[in-house]
């Protein structure tokens, strides 16, 4: 039983292994596919030059034929002629030594190599000599000699028997078989010895090319040799062009700057400029949508302040019930007005670009517990208890005011929604260089669909029964994102409500001065208890905490920012 069980585990870890090689085959696969698939510009210029590269060789290839077709100068040359018919004359007497004489300089003309020439000789011919001597007898000058009418050299059977209509003339013949050569035929002026020599046409030139692989072989042997440095010069010369990349790519969403990056390249150059200039164009759009929501904003608090002053007077004098209830009325469309006003202020306040003076090391949990002692008045008037549970103090490197306006947000909303005897507990945890503030409320929550949704400026739960505007969470999450940090909607667990988890990198663990780091992808959990770890995206333990410092005088309710 043992055995087997072994077996059968020895099989698994078999077939385990082989998943592993058949994901990382298909990995590679993949990224290979997407080298070729996708666009490139560094292939696109390898490839480019790799064009230009085979256009030259053709062209040379083109030229170097049609110029061989037209005129050869083994073939007019006149010296070599008269070399062949003195040989031929001086050994007339002497078959055997005039043919090998002949042969030895037909050779000589031919280029053959020696070596190939030896090996023939003694019999130790390879089939590639064959076929090196039959490329070089097709492309070679041929020769024919003549002594009256008897041929007494022919330089191969395959040779035409071909004569000239006049000697000393360079003619274009066809040969028996169709094709074409470039002939010239000498004669003796002391006897009957002719000689004829004669290269091969353009077409049977380039058919011998093509099947000897004349033309391609070079190139498929090169190409491993110039793909490699194509490409590094490709790299090396498309270098300004990512450091662009990559400087925009860095930069956050309201990085408006004109580039750090000045190319002196004249390629370069128009597309900074272009980049810069759309950059400026974005940047004053949103300064000029900036300035006249904050400016309209801004006008619109002092007649809604006289509007709630004059109504207030008037319902104080009214004595009809009904009066009296019309004035209420106006009082809460003027606050929900008050509130929209306010809120656009702090939306336009987070958006804008804030100086780095403005940053500074802050206790996170300090921070909460003042924001939560003036919060406690308005909690009070809805019947309404504040927690805070809190390891300890959570440094981060952030703007204050910005800070202040997301956790009074998110306190306000939680107080606003939960019911009356209701509880809003806020918890701070840490974990993996990351602060990690929990906001739950006890309320109807929101539907998981629209988590997403309601980040968005002036978007409101469809459900929802309370007034507002839709602005709160949007300023949640662009104070958020100016610190590089996260923020997600879940539940708390059984029952209704809603749980808010905002991620923030503590001093020192991913933000540096200016507000500059990278967030991290995913949202790390929350601390496990000593005792066990806790589930993916459960808050730490509730603990005792000590209660938010109340300040000296109990603020005002209509003094808390509104949401």
């Amino acid at each position: 039983m043992n055995v087997m069980n072994a077996r059968i585990a020895g099989i698994g870890r078999l077939a385990m292994t082989a998943a592993k090689a058949a994901k990382a085959a298909a990995r590679r696969l993949g990224r290979l596919w997407s080298l070729v698939a996708f666009p490139s510009l560094a292939r696109r210029l390898v490839v480019a030059q790799m064009a230009v590269l085979v256009l030259l060789w053709t062209l040379l290839f083109a030229w170097v034929l049609y110029e061989s077709s037209m005129r050869n100068e083994l073939i007019e040359s006149g010296s070599i002629h008269n070399a062949f018919i003195e040989v031929t004359e001086s050994l007339r007497d002497q078959p055997s030594r005039q043919h090998a004489a002949l042969l030895a300089m037909d050779r000589a003309v031919r280029s053959e190599q020696s070596d190939r020439a030896e090996r023939r000789a003694q019999g130790r011919a390879t089939a590639q000599d064959k076929e090196d001597e039959d490329a070089e007898a097709a492309l070679s000058p041929s020769l024919l000699v003549w002594q009256g009418e008897t041929l007494i050299y022919r330089s191969s059977e395959e040779v035409p028997l071909l004569r000239n209509s006049a000697p000393g003339v360079l003619e274009k013949l066809t040969g028996p078989d169709g094709r074409r050569w470039l002939v010239k035929t000498s004669r003796s002026r002391h006897s009957d010895v002719r000689v004829t020599m004669m290269a091969p046409g353009l077409w049977q030139m380039v058919l011998t090319i093509h099947d000897h692989g004349y033309y391609l072989l070079p190139l498929l042997v090169s190409l491993p040799f110039l793909v490699l440095p194509a490409w590094l010069t490709v790299r090396v010369a498309l270098r300004p062009w990512r450091e662009v990349s990559d400087e925009v790519a860095s930069r956050g969403w309201n990085d408006l700057a004109p580039l750090r990056f000045q190319s002196r390249h004249q390629e370069l150059k128009p597309l900074a400029q272009a980049i810069d200039t759309l950059l400026q164009r974005v940047r004053e759009s949103a300064d000029r949508e900036r300035s006249l929501i904050a400016d309209a904003a801004h006008e619109l608090r002092t007649p809604l302040a006289a509007i709630r002053v004059n109504v207030e007077a008037l319902k104080d004098q009214a004595t009809d019930p009904r009066e009296r209830a019309l004035m209420g009325s106006l009082l809460r469309s003027n606050e929900r007005a008050a509130r929209l006003v306010s809120q656009l202020l702090q939306l336009m306040r987070s958006d804008a670009e804030k100086s780095q003076d403005a940053y500074a090391v802050l206790d996170l949990e300090e921070l909460i517990q003042d924001r939560l002692a003036l919060l406690e008045t308005l909690a009070d008037l809805r019947g309404v208890t504040l927690e805070l549970v809190s390891p300890g103090p959570q440094p981060v490197f952030a703007e204050r005011e910005s800070l202040v306006s997301m956790v009074d947000n998110l306190v306000d909303n939680a107080i606003k929604y939960s019911p009356a005897g209701g509880e809003v507990v806020v918890r701070l945890s840490s974990r993996a260089g990351r602060a990690t503030l929990y906001v739950d409320d006890q309320g109807p929550g929101i539907p998981e669909p629209l988590h997403a949704r309601v980040f968005d400026r002036f978007f409101r739960s469809p459900d929802q029964a309370q007034s507002g505007s839709g602005l709160g969470l949007a300023i949640v999450k662009s104070v958020v994102e100016r610190h590089h940090g996260q923020v997600r909607l879940t539940t708390p667990g059984a029952g209704p409500g809603l749980r808010v988890v905002v991620q923030l990198p503590l001093y020192g663990q991913g933000l540096t001065r200016g507000g500059s780091g990278t967030a991290a992808d995913g949202t790390p959990p929350p601390p496990a208890p000593a005792a066990a770890p806790a589930s993916a995206g459960s808050p730490p333990p509730r603990r005792s905490a000590p209660p938010a410092p109340h300040s000296a005088a109990s603020p005002d309710p209509s003094a808390t920012p509104p949401r």
